[in-house]
């Protein structure tokens, strides 16, 4: 079997995958590996052989697509958290990851440790693949051939070693913090709800219009002066039904249809009229409604009041659904491939709209092949170019700094004339998912014959403790810091903590406890430059301390 392992690479990365997948999802109280899984089968099948490793190529392949496709999906949160106070959040996080290279820097003059076997110390205690990913680049384009597979190997071992505390250990420091500053996860949700327009919770209500005052306005002036966060969808008067629209005005007795969060409703309704037993959303003898998908290049990337639904269809959106979130339909908000949007609108109009939008499964499990690889060669050459450091040495942004930063901006931008740069929601997890697990399973086969070796040797268990010294201390302070200093709220300071440790599994737990949106919004605002700044940082430890 190992020879036969060993003469087809192809069956090498399945048998991987294969026995990867039912170890990630073991859990033991509530943790799980998941993708990481394929570093630690890899490094396992890797340990049978010196020569058990899979081509450079493909985990080079896997990185690109990994740090690209996330990159398209956090480039719009990313960049508009600095109108939120992002810009401190993300210089906070920058400095508690000076706080971890120095922590590093020091366990390394302690210990006599390697600077590549450091390097890696930094990158698994931080559990950021990427980051190791840029220091295997810079070795690769350093070493002697003869040293090459030592010293790539070595922060693999250190990765390795330190990578399961990197995980604990930042979930340890987020329940022992928790129990010591007695937070009230539900009590800060509730406080930052309408500024972070979160887990909206959207439902309907059919009203009566019974106050005389507001047949003087239109329902646009009436929703801004009110600050009203809700959607007026059909309307009935004198038997007739119709869309309210922003220029509509109401008369007493009107029924119209409201669609928002339950305290929103409330105040409108109370405003308005009165609640009615009867529901409009029922009558679809003319009227109706359909959940549609947004398969049509040309619909992605624009707002929805430069559709100009109702003067083309008589038609509406009231709600959007992306991924697993729904949201309130406002004009502001632009449409991704992907989207399922909630039509309103005359029954014969329905299959233009439908055919407007596009509402094809194939097309959404579809990539746009030259935008992807457009983006990706951007990023690849972004990479390429060296940036002069002092002393005559050499960074570059490499496959793994280069496309992130090149897909946060085509990310944001969404679309360039008739480029559309977003990927639909599935294809990009699919993508990621498919990116970093032959990522994973190639460094894990490279490395598995060295990290046996050195464990062999002694030294294991020192590197080992001090991962999870840099872990928990950067935790702790992290949290310290954040919520007594900076009065950042809990539920988004955790959020933050996982996207500082780039860890999915972090960031679940974060949402077991605060039970709420507000980790994500912590995650999704600082998640971009901890990556890139990890990056960095581990590549500058081997350049300085070599």
């Amino acid at each position: 079997m190992t020879q036969l392992l060993l003469d087809n690479p192809l069956l090498l990365l399945f048998v991987v995958a294969a026995l990867s997948y039912p170890l990630g999802r073991v859990h033991v109280k509530g943790i799980s590996l998941g993708v990481a899984a394929a570093l630690f089968v890899g490094l396992a099948i890797g340990s049978l052989h010196p020569d058990m490793r899979l081509p450079e190529e493909i985990y080079e392949l896997g990185l690109v697509i990994f740090v690209y496709s996330i990159g398209l999906s956090s480039g719009p949160q990313f960049f508009a958290s600095f109108r939120r106070g992002g810009l401190r959040h993300n210089l906070f996080i920058v400095g508690m990851l000076l706080v971890a290279a120095l922590l590093v820097i020091l366990v390394r003059s302690l210990l006599g440790l390697r600077v590549t076997v450091a390097a890696g110390l930094f990158t698994g205690s931080m559990t950021n693949t990427p980051s190791l990913a840029g220091v295997l680049e810079y070795i690769r384009s350093v070493a002697p051939p003869e040293l090459l597979d030592q010293m790539l190997a070595e922060p693999v071992v250190g990765y390795s070693v330190a990578y399961p505390m990197g995980v604990l250990g930042m979930i340890l420091t987020i329940a022992l913090v928790q129990r010591l500053f007695k937070v009230d996860y539900r009590a800060e949700a509730e406080k930052l709800r309408d500024l972070y327009n979160m887990d909206q919770r959207l439902s309907n209500r059919t009203i009566c219009v019974t106050n005389p005052a507001v047949t003087e306005e239109s329902i646009k002036s009436l929703a801004t002066r009110h600050g009203w966060d809700v959607l007026f969808g059909r309307m009935r008067r004198a038997g007739q039904l119709s869309l309210a629209t922003g220029q509509t005005r109401f008369m007493v007795g009107d029924l119209v249809t409201l669609i928002g969060s339950p305290e929103d409703l409330d105040a409108v309704t109370a405003y308005l009229g009165e609640e009615t037993a009867e529901d409009l959303e029922m009558d679809r003898a003319d009227m109706d409604f359909r959940r549609i998908f947004v398969s049509n290049p040309k619909v992605a990337g624009h707002r929805l009041r430069d559709l100009n639904l109702p003067q083309q269809f008589g038609a509406i959106v009231t709600r959007i659904r992306r991924g697993d979130v729904e949201m309130l339909a406002h004009g502001d908000t632009e449409l991704e491939l992907g989207d399922r949007v909630r039509v309103v609108t005359k029954r014969e109009n329905m299959e233009a709209v439908s055919k407007f939008f596009g509402d094809s499964y194939r097309a959404l499990s579809e990539i746009d092949i030259l935008t992807f690889s457009l983006g990706l060669s951007v990023g690849v050459l972004l990479g390429l170019v060296p940036f002069p450091l002092p002393g005559g040495a050499v960074f570059r942004l490499g496959f793994a700094g280069g496309p992130l930063i090149v897909a946060l901006i085509l990310g944001t931008l969404g679309r360039t004339g008739p480029l559309v740069w977003n990927l639909p929601y599935s294809a990009n997890l699919t993508l990621r998912q498919i990116g970093l697990l032959f990522f994973l399973a190639g460094v894990g086969t490279r490395s598995g014959y060295a990290f046996v070796n050195t464990l062999q040797q002694g030294g294991g268990l020192q590197l080992f403790l001090a991962g999870a010294l840099v872990t928990c201390s950067v935790g702790l302070l992290t949290l310290w810091i954040g919520y007594k200093l900076l009065n950042i709220p809990m539920g988004i300071l955790i959020g933050m903590l996982a996207a500082l440790q780039t860890q999915p599994a972090v960031l679940a737990f974060a949402h077991e406890q605060a039970e709420s949106d507000l980790p994500s919004i912590g995650y999704a605002t600082v998640y971009p430059i901890a990556t890139i700044t990890k990056i960095l940082l581990a590549q500058l430890l081997v350049i300085f301390l070599q």
